[in-house]
């Protein structure tokens, strides 16, 4: 009888079809219009309970006795094998069905495919790309807005194990060797002791610069706030030894290392000319700004050399910790000085990596696997790997295969583009833990936002930034994408960076730094940043949040060859110069020019198809606002508007309906949309990043009816755009425009 009911419950599931079972699953019951009545009425059947008959003891029977499965509850549990392929097989249909609506509504096919594209890539996932606080807008608002998972995961399970205050250094390794050489640096940077006059002179004393060109590097600024300044030249050849790396390091380098390499690996040329003079840079333990990190040319070059001087912090960090453990386990109790077991800081956490996306996440761990793991026939532990790969990592066929989009593009957002997460992770003995606890990790990596949804802001009960106290080595990589999501959320952090913390977090004091107790953390703090281009806000981070003891190193070329050359379309380029009296004026300046000297210029109608290109959502609100109090015929287009909205503007703009379109950097920087039917350009400000500004003016080749000959483009520049005019036009005639104070007008076809 048992059989028969379940092959019948089995055929009515599979008589189901997809959306029976989806409700099935959702309320425990087929809706009520799939209902299958039966000819024949069933008889009700009454049910009576004796009176005697209470609450305890149906408690009591219902522990005692068997729990009996119904035929309905065996059909639920059937439900839960059912693989997710249904699942996700209707939710392709809606959204087929939903973008052929959206197709049909908007009537234009080049840009419904361009949509349909681009949405798989950002627009679908939770925090995608975009800018996870729609109330911020141009990451100058509130914070985030996303809401946080009630619980985090965190490896519990492996406490003990990963563990500093209970184990000790192996005997086998000779790990503290390396600790005892006078010339390693780590040893040299954490033993300096500073005086207290040289802390409260700090404030005052004038930073002393000198200036030095490396082969590779280029033009470097050493500078200091103290008094000793060295600078060194990188040597021709460098030798692993005497870099003093941490076991296993010395053999896991080269073969990580191999892929960048030209010749056969080997130990006397282990890293490429650019890895080497970085790498000297970041085991001295200076602070380093290179603002020359792209995702198409370096980006993973540098990645690798950063990854291995974390690594090797961490090791020999560990390795110092873990030795006095055994020296104090077999020493009494008072013998020998305290300032010898001073090893650690307030919080376990020593290192901490910004990193925009998942993806640049996942390849940092991969990355610490390979270092760490050597040989093939040595596998190191790894916790979490599986749950970390499936969270960070992304399904190649989730992108589709025919989206179009310029090689930089495709080097930035590939694989999981999600900007909302936070993990730690703990090395110890040759065995890397995932999940970590923050404060049982020793390297933090996150995102800004999922740094800034746990240090909360004032007023807020649950904030913690504990975990950021004894932070040694700070590497924010691609500074440059932070500007295009939230670069309040990194002013957040750096304001919270090497505070003393709030609790004490069960912390051995007597093993405690000195300089750390002192709060004197943020001075021996190293601090790496990685970005693509010079930018002032960039700039303002690193000079004011980077006093490291050991001085600061700064690449500064300045571009000889702008980006305009790069413009295809022969256009005149007109520079129109404003005048503010301060930094501060420039906004106000910039706005009032462009109403009373640039837009009565373009409100005629032949003056129509005009995009106007604006890189700051503040100032393309204000712009938007005016237009309306104005009554003027435009559309916008911004990182916030929906798909439907984006087809709407770019149709009705195509077909001269609207004479102005108002397009933020933000949103081409994240689209990468081909703009159609441009015949005038105005750049209301000089683009953040240089590329942008030939990519904006090759648009005018995309619809080309005849109007070459009409085409115009201007752009708005003051004095305090110097870095950004360079870029685009070549440091010489940047700085020829920047003394003679008249408008330039520029013919250039640029190189085809």
């Amino acid at each position: 009888m048992g059989k028969r009911r379940s092959r019948s419950q089995s055929q009515l599931l599979n008589s189901l079809t997809k959306k029976q079972k989806k409700h099935l699953r959702d309320f425990g019951e087929e809706h009520p219009f799939y209902d299958r009545v039966s000819r024949k009425e069933a008889k009700p059947q009454t049910c009576q309970l004796s009176e005697s008959l209470d609450t305890s003891s149906s408690e009591s029977e219902a522990e005692s006795e068997p729990e009996q499965v119904s035929g309905y509850n065996r059909l639920l549990a059937t439900l839960k094998d059912i693989s997710k392929e249904d699942e996700e097989e209707e939710e392709e249909e809606d959204s087929v069905i939903d973008e052929t609506e959206m197709n049909l509504e908007d009537g234009d096919s080049d840009i419904s495919v361009e949509e349909e594209t681009a949405v798989a890539s950002t627009d679908v996932q939770k925090n995608a790309a975009l800018p996870a606080d729609p109330k911020g807008k141009d990451g100058h608002g509130p914070p985030g807005t996303l809401e946080e998972s009630p619980e985090e995961f965190t490896d519990a399970k492996h406490e003990s194990l990963f563990s500093l205050e209970t184990n000790f250094l192996e005997e086998e390794r000779e790990g503290n060797c390396s600790l005892k050489a006078l010339q390693d640096p780590f040893a040299q940077h954490v033993n300096k002791e500073l005086k207290e006059k040289e802390i409260q002179a700090v404030a005052t004393n004038p930073k002393t610069t000198h200036q030095l060109k490396w082969p590779i590097l280029g033009q470097l600024v050493f500078s200091s706030r103290f008094q000793q300044l060295e600078t060194f030249k990188p040597p021709k050849d460098i030798d692993l030894k005497s870099l003093h790396l941490q076991k296993p390091l010395e053999s896991t380098w080269i073969k990580t290392n191999s892929r960048f390499l030209s010749g056969p690996p080997n130990s006397s040329s282990p890293f490429t000319p650019l890895q080497k003079e970085l790498f000297l840079i970041m085991n001295s333990y200076r602070d380093l700004f290179y603002p020359e990190r792209t995702a198409l040319k370096n980006g993973e070059e540098i990645r690798h050399v950063y990854c291995l001087h974390v690594i090797n912090h961490v090791l020999k960090a560990n390795a110092q910790v873990l030795a006095n453990n055994s020296r104090c386990r077999s020493q009494k109790l008072g013998v020998g000085d305290d300032d010898d077991f001073r090893d650690q800081g307030l919080t376990r956490p020593k290192v901490l990596i910004v990193v925009p996306f998942r993806e640049a996440a996942l390849r940092v761990v991969q990355l610490f696997i390979s270092l760490l793991e050597g040989d093939s026939k040595k596998k190191i532990t790894v916790s979490n790997k599986k749950r970390f790969n499936g969270e960070y990592g992304s399904d190649p066929e989730e992108r589709p295969p025919n989206l179009k989009r310029p090689e930089d593009y495709e080097a930035v957002f590939v694989g999981n583009i999600d900007d909302h997460f936070r993990t730690g992770v703990a090395i110890l003995q040759r065995s890397i833990r995932l999940y970590a606890p923050f404060y049982s990790s020793d390297i933090l990596i996150a995102s800004p936002l999922g740094l800034r949804t746990i240090i909360g802001g004032e007023g807020e009960k649950k904030r913690d930034f504990d975990f950021l106290s004894s932070i040694e080595l700070l590497i924010i990589d691609q500074a440059d994408i932070y500007l295009m999501q939230n670069w309040e959320h990194v002013l957040h952090l750096m304001n919270h960076m090497n505070l003393l913390p709030l609790d004490s977090h069960g912390v051995d004091f007597s093993r405690v730094r000195m300089w750390s107790l002192n709060n004197w953390s943020k001075y021996y703090r190293q601090t790496l940043l990685f970005g693509a281009l010079q930018d002032a806000q960039i700039n303002s981070v690193f000079n004011k949040y980077c006093v490291n003891v050991q001085g600061q190193v700064a690449v500064r070329n300045v571009p000889m060859t702008g980006c305009i050359s790069h413009v295809l379309v022969q256009l005149p380029h007109v520079f129109q110069r404003m005048e503010a009296e301060n930094l501060a004026s420039v906004i106000d300046a910039r706005f009032n020019f462009f109403v009373n000297k640039i837009l009565p210029q373009y409100r005629d109608a032949v003056m129509s198809h005009t995009l106007i290109y604006v890189p700051s959502y503040f100032d393309f609100v204000r712009l938007r606002n005016y237009f309306k109090k104005e009554d003027l015929n435009f559309t916008h287009i911004c990182e916030y508007t929906q798909k439907s909205g984006v087809s709407r503007a770019r149709h009705f703009f195509l077909q001269g309906e609207k004479q102005f379109l108002l397009l933020t950097e933000r949103f081409h920087f994240y689209k990468r949309y081909t703009i159609k039917g441009i015949r005038n350009l105005i750049f209301y400000e000089l683009p953040t990043y240089p590329h942008f500004y030939s990519e904006v003016c090759n648009m005018l080749q995309a619809t080309t009816r005849g109007e070459e000959a009409a085409w115009t483009c201007t752009v708005l520049y003051s004095k305090y755009d110097a870095q950004r005019l360079a870029a685009v036009v070549g440091v010489e005639r940047a700085a020829q425009m920047l003394q003679s104070k008249k408008n330039v007008h520029l013919f250039i076809t640029g190189e085809r």
